[in-house]
């Protein structure tokens, strides 16, 4: 069995397969019985974002763990790498995460992180699936330890919290700073105050107000023109949003403008290399970082590798490679000595404390990027063949390519959540690039649509 986990976790629409109350029935014995624990039974962390369906799925997945002998720690709403962290810090045996991220309220999913606080591996997913189809899912309720119960976790926040502040040195770091945060009426909206203003800073937080159906509507990461409008009404120093799980950061300067993360993964990458600590002087991203990040880089003498996409694939190369920093230019972003998955708000802490340090505004830190034209067109499609088999699709491809020539790229990839093909174009001149990704997209929706 393939097929259930994409580029990040289990993902679709609520009350659809695969996400339904059954899955996280099944989910829950299948992370029991994969993540034994030493006693013979596993503690499982389950945290969620504010969706309306998080807590019946909450209740599916901690029932699951329940009867296969496991113990579930139930954390509540709070970001995905808040539940990687705790899950890692208090000794479980694995994490879920109950969230579809930056998707609309009525997606939901499954994100499992390792007892290290890792997200899984291909081989790994594919284990679990198949456990997802055999008797370790299905079977019968397990003889319970006498200490096997669901465990509420009020007091784990504070240490996530505090966990954050103390990634940065000193406290109040942010006195002199009047920031904007846009909490995406999702994860972050309890936790992101509270630790902007520890560390010193004027705080005004924006959709801060979930009512289970307004998370990412307008707001977050990807809808930050609110935030961008506020910031210059307010004259603020900066802008940070996340996204409905917390796991993504996207930043707007004094100015109003909206920093792409390839913008601040570059910013952060100088930063770490003037202070020493980029190790092996290496950034990894994915391929759908812009043309103008590798040229950054270039000029910066920091060396570059990219993977597929998805911050996971990122992650296993910066291990491989002995890396300490990498991301996506969507915003997920590691800091691997700190972390061990993407963190919006590590991030954001890192991105105001290289504004503190450098003692110049956003807008000029972002400058020591150039952003290539670029466009993305989303085509819904029916079935996801190999691009590769479909000669139509490759030869209008080519035809794109031949026309950019060393001026541009083209990149073709599916969405590993939802029922899309990605048709992204990069060059010189954005009406250019519309008209040759438009191009592209006609024949891929002729074939698939």
């Amino acid at each position: 069995m393939r097929g259930l986990f994409g580029t990040d976790g289990i993902r679709g629409v609520f009350n659809q397969e695969p996400i339904t109350e059954e899955m996280g029935y099944r989910l829950g014995r299948a992370v029991v019985e994969y993540f034994k624990g030493k006693e013979g039974y596993s503690r499982i962390v389950l945290g969620r974002d504010t969706r309306l369906s998080g807590e019946v799925l909450e209740s599916a997945v901690a029932s699951g763990v329940l009867s296969k002998g496991g113990n579930p720690l139930l954390l509540g709403e709070i970001p995905t790498p808040g539940v990687a962290f705790i899950t890692r810090d208090i000794g479980a045996d694995a994490g879920i995460v109950i969230s579809a991220s930056h998707n609309p309220y009525e997606y939901n999913g499954f994100k499992i992180f390792s007892g290290e606080g890792y997200k899984l591996t291909d081989k790994e997913e594919i284990k679990i699936e198949n456990l997802l189809l055999s008797e370790a899912a299905h079977g019968p309720l397990e003889k319970l330890p006498e200490e096997n119960h669901a465990e509420p976790a009020d007091d784990l926040e504070e240490r996530y919290i505090g966990f954050l502040q103390h990634t940065l040195p000193g406290e109040r770091l942010f006195k002199d700073m009047r920031i904007i945060l846009d909490c995406a009426n999702g994860a972050t909206y309890h936790v992101a105050p509270i630790l902007f203003e520890r560390m010193g800073a004027q705080v005004e937080a924006l959709f801060v107000s979930p009512d289970g159906k307004n998370i990412n509507e307008g707001c977050g990461s990807q809808h930050p023109e609110t935030l961008s409008a506020r910031v210059v009404e307010k004259g603020a120093d900066l802008g940070l949003a996340f996204d409905g799980d917390g796991d993504r950061l996207i930043a707007v300067d004094e100015k109003g403008n909206v920093l792409t993360g390839d913008q601040i993964l570059t910013i952060c990458a100088k930063t770490l290399k003037d202070r020493g600590d980029l190790k092996n002087n290496l950034v990894v991203s994915t391929v759908m970082s812009n043309m103008g990040f590798r040229i950054a880089l270039d000029g910066l003498g920091i060396d570059h590798v990219a993977t597929d996409v998805g911050d996971r694939y990122v992650l296993e190369e910066m291990r491989g490679r002995g890396g300490v920093f990498g991301g996506e230019d969507s915003g997920h972003i590691i800091f691997l000595q700190y972390h061990t998955t993407g963190d919006g708000l590590l991030s954001a802490l890192q991105l105001v404390s290289a504004v503190v340090s450098s003692g110049v505004p956003l807008s000029t830190l972002s400058q020591l990027m150039s952003v290539y034209p670029q466009v993305l067109v989303n085509v819904p499609v029916k079935n996801k063949p190999e691009l590769s088999s479909i000669p139509e699709v490759q030869k209008a491809m080519k035809r794109v390519e031949n026309g950019l020539g060393q001026r541009g790229r083209v990149l073709l990839r599916y969405s590993g959540t939802e029922p899309l093909c990605r048709v992204m174009v990069e060059g010189e001149v954005q009406e250019e690039i519309n008209a040759r990704a438009q191009e592209i997209a006609d024949v891929i929706r002729e074939r698939l649509g």
